[in-house]
């Protein structure tokens, strides 16, 4: 039996459906089932029960002798929130909770991170357990992943295996409940779905042009791979950054978007909203080799190939996965 928290959303949505064609079928959904936009993501899933997030623990003291592994991927991911108590109670303490459960239980655990952990990229993108404490996120959402990461390498007691995944730029099916939250490639398509156009933000840093702001785009398709990976592995615990090792650029990602689409192009720009200038992260690239360097050797899909695969096979077609 697999748990997988965050069920109802996108990474975790899609992490299920990948385990469903690997032939996983026990599968425990946990998450709020609240959201009416998130019951596709999970409605055609095969599992074997849902659980609400706030009754896990009591539903885990009772079958934890059937659980083979935790994916936690529940979190409040709004990278906006001004409310430090909820990223407080969903991100760190609910985490710290699983953590402390799989010690408890003798239970292995891959939870998510963020790459948004290492704030504006001036100490760099390496996933080195020796400088992640010196990170400095830039806002809350960072801000709670930084904290449980420094927490969880701080314990003397540790699940006999555990893997944190600082996930870069996702993108893929199943993102569409996140409104401005989801990904550029979805705004993208919905934007020149209705107007023919796609206006990207200005830069306001002197080192990047417009649209030349870039970061590390992985397809969800990648993402899953690596956490079935762990799955099958549960050797070599720490924490990993998770991306192609790719930075690309805004400009880049729309191109391919309008070509994905058979649209001729047409880009403008407009000023990065105040509420996020200082919270922007103009560059990100992942150094993956400590991934590489425990035997992950799949090839990650390039930009243009996720964007494709993403438009023609799900956004065109309202498709989940």
């Amino acid at each position: 039996m697999i748990v997988v928290t965050g069920a109802a959303g996108f990474i975790g949505s899609y992490v299920v459906g990948k385990l469903n064609r690997e032939g996983f079928k026990d599968i425990v959904l946990v998450d709020k089932y609240d959201d009416p936009l998130k019951l596709p993501n999970y409605q055609t899933k095969i599992y074997s029960e849902m659980v609400d997030r706030d009754q896990f623990f009591n539903w885990l003291a009772i079958n934890e002798k059937f659980v083979q592994i935790i994916i936690h991927l529940g979190a409040r991911t709004d990278t906006i929130g001004q409310e430090p108590e909820i990223y407080q109670q969903l991100n760190l303490e609910y985490s710290q909770k699983i953590w402390n459960a799989c010690i408890q239980y003798g239970l292995p655990l891959v939870y998510a991170s963020s790459a948004s952990t290492y704030g504006d990229g001036s100490l760099g993108f390496d996933d080195d357990h020796s400088i992640i404490s010196g990170l400095q996120p830039l806002n809350l959402y960072a801000q709670s992943k930084h904290d449980f990461d420094c927490w969880a390498l701080a314990q003397p007691k540790q699940p006999f295996f555990w893997a944190g995944l600082k996930f870069f730029n996702v993108f893929g099916p199943n993102e569409y409940h996140k409104d401005r939250m989801a990904s550029v490639i979805f705004q993208a398509y919905n934007t020149i779905s209705e107007t023919g156009c796609m206006k990207l933000f200005r830069s306001h840093h002197p080192d990047f042009e417009d649209g030349e702001q870039a970061r590390d785009f992985i397809y969800v398709e990648d993402v899953a791979k690596v956490i079935l990976f762990f799955i099958n592995e549960r050797k070599n615990s720490g924490i990993y950054n998770v991306g192609t090792g790719e930075a690309r650029t805004y400009m880049s990602l729309t191109k391919a978007v309008f070509r994905s689409m058979k649209t001729d192009e047409n880009i403008g720009f407009v000023d990065t909203p105040e509420d996020l200038r200082g919270k922007y992260q103009y560059y990100t690239c992942a150094k993956i080799q400590k991934l590489k360097s425990i035997g992950y050797n799949e090839p990650f899909l390039s930009l243009e190939e996720g964007i494709d695969d993403y438009v023609q096979n799900y956004l065109m077609t309202s498709a989940c996965y």
